[in-house]
């Protein structure tokens, strides 16, 4: 893909800055990275967008509740909490929007003008109830009673505030059977199927036109016709995924060109409490627009700690760095795509982590990778050697890689990471058992077997290869030390995913290196 062609468009959500991250964001912004590394590894054009949400009342409330302004708060915590965490799980992004940045508010302004000029954006009154916890406006039949009687948020189980202002509105309802019809057609734009089942419902039951200002409060961006009025904190926020690539500039400016070879995304990466703003409220102010709709909205579940969604509030949030400093990075981003089916519900636990982590990277990847190291050290001087004829047993290994690298780039690109990284370590299963068959220890004991051993250890080397490869996206600093270590680098391969299934890529007489082991057992913390 040349530089010019249309980027490969990855976005997360852009997150609230009104409390530090936990690893529900964490998970959100790895999923995102993995893919987009994926691609990038695939020799295509990519784009990775992240970033933070800083208007709307919540966050206003969270910051006077300090004893500081909005923009002091979202400042410091962007800089302590939401841009080092991005270093802590190793994301890749390329870009960090934030919507209190000119580039973004001017962009914001700019459309909201174009709509209100071609009619879509009119004045009206609203009174209802208001989630502060979701900035959203509610409908009763979204509310649930709590003890006292009172309507509360089924989602952060407080109660809602009823409001009753004179606003701007989007003409919402016009676009219900556009979507239908747009849906209908594109069936993928929607993921995975039950999100998209839940849209399609939602859509068929009517849509209201939405409040798209507030007036009780002037933190956000004001409107541009009405300083009385700032912009619906959802409404700002949206649009971040396309002032971020230029929207609305000249054509011919560097933001004008930035559009034309990213936008539309291909895909937004959400969690399933804000799937309707995403695939009901966004691609509604695109068509109002009259701009290409997103390729597809990707839902996923919840995380869940003792049975419930993670939340701050709740005192159910863990850092992510209380995570990575157990186990690293790599394992981090390793576990949470691995664990859980991306698109449902899973909860996590330590238990299931250390366990993990030891079984399956210690143990697996970890202790094969080390014992061929140690051998060709042993039995080679820690050159790798030249194989010789190659048995069945060996040219299995080979024909299962190519089923692997095949299985795990379908798998990985339809946002199955779990079913990605399972294909590669069964693979690595295999190869384990291959080591245990083969018994290179005991061949060594003769020198005539020497050229038998060589091919052995040459396949058990040539695989880390391939799985260094496939495992990078996923274990970027891991798989670039065990790159090294075999001699990939040495032997001048390109450290992609194109042409991974090609055997023989290592340069036999490169140095084997046996470093430090790549997952150090662990001892379990007392919390746990």
């Amino acid at each position: 893909m040349t530089d010019s062609a249309k980027a490969f468009y990855l976005t997360t959500p852009i997150y609230y800055v009104n409390d530090a991250p936990h690893i529900g964001h964490a998970y959100t912004t790895v999923a995102g990275d993995v893919m987009t590394r994926w691609h990038r590894m695939a020799g295509e054009n990519v784009w990775f967008l992240t970033g933070t949400d800083e208007h709307g009342q919540k966050v206003l409330r969270t910051a006077e509740a300090h004893g500081v302004a909005p923009q002091e708060w979202a400042d410091k915590l962007v800089a302590d909490a939401w841009i080092p965490v991005l270093k802590t799980i190793d994301a890749a992004n390329d870009d960090f929007i934030r919507t209190t940045q000119p580039r973004h508010m001017e962009r914001v302004q700019r459309f909201l003008t174009q709509l209100k000029d071609t009619g879509f954006i009119v004045e009206g009154s609203y009174e209802g109830p208001y989630c502060v916890g979701c900035e959203e406006f509610k409908l009763a039949g979204d509310l649930i009673k709590n003890d006292a009687g009172e309507d509360c948020c089924p989602i952060h189980s407080k109660s809602v505030e009823t409001i009753s202002e004179t606003n701007w509105f989007f003409q919402l309802s016009k676009f219900a059977d556009k979507l239908i019809a747009h849906y209908e057609a594109n069936p993928q734009a929607i993921r995975p199927e039950s999100a998209y089942n839940e849209v399609m419902s939602f859509l068929r039951s009517g849509l209201q036109d939405l409040s798209i200002s507030r007036s009780t409060f002037d933190w956000g961006i004001d409107v541009p016709w009405d300083d009385s009025q700032v912009v619906y904190v959802w409404f700002d926020a949206l649009l971040n995924y396309a002032t971020a690539v230029g929207l609305g500039d000249d054509p011919a400016s560097e933001g004008g060109k930035k559009f034309a070879s990213t936008w539309p995304a291909d895909v937004h990466v959400v969690g399933k409490d804000i799937l309707r703003f995403h695939a009901v409220i966004w691609p509604a102010m695109l068509m109002a627009a009259d701009l290409p709709l997103p390729k597809c909205v990707f839902a996923h579940g919840w995380l869940l700690v003792g049975g419930e969604k993670m939340s701050k509030s709740k005192l159910t949030g863990i850092s992510a760095d209380s995570i990575v400093n157990l186990v690293g990075s790599d394992a981090f981003r390793y576990y949470f795509m691995r664990a859980i089916i991306f698109g449902q519900d899973g909860s996590f636990s330590w238990e299931d982590l250390v366990a993990r982590y030891t079984s399956e990277l210690a143990n697996g990847l970890g202790n094969l990778a080390s014992r061929v190291e140690a051998m060709v050290g042993k039995y080679f001087a820690g050159t790798l050697p030249t194989p010789g004829e190659y048995t069945a047993a060996d040219v299995a290994i080979q024909e299962l890689l190519a089923k692997t690298a095949a299985a795990a780039d379908t798998k990985v690109r339809d946002f199955d990471f779990q079913g990605g990284i399972v294909a590669v370590k069964e693979f690595i299963d295999a190869v384990n058992l291959y080591v245990t068959e083969q018994e290179p220890w005991v061949v060594a004991k003769d020198e005539a077997n020497n050229k038998r051993l060589a091919t052995i250890l040459y396949t058990i080397c040539e695989s880390l290869r391939a799985i260094a490869q496939l495992y990078a996206p996923i274990m970027p600093k891991s798989m670039a030390q065990l790159w090294s270590d075999i001699g990939a680098g040495e032997s001048g391969i390109e450290f992609t995913l194109n042409d991974v299934a090609r055997w023989g890529q290592l340069n036999p007489g490169v140095a084997i290196t046996k470093g430090e082991s790549m997952f150090p057992r662990i001892e379990e913390p007392e919390s746990i």
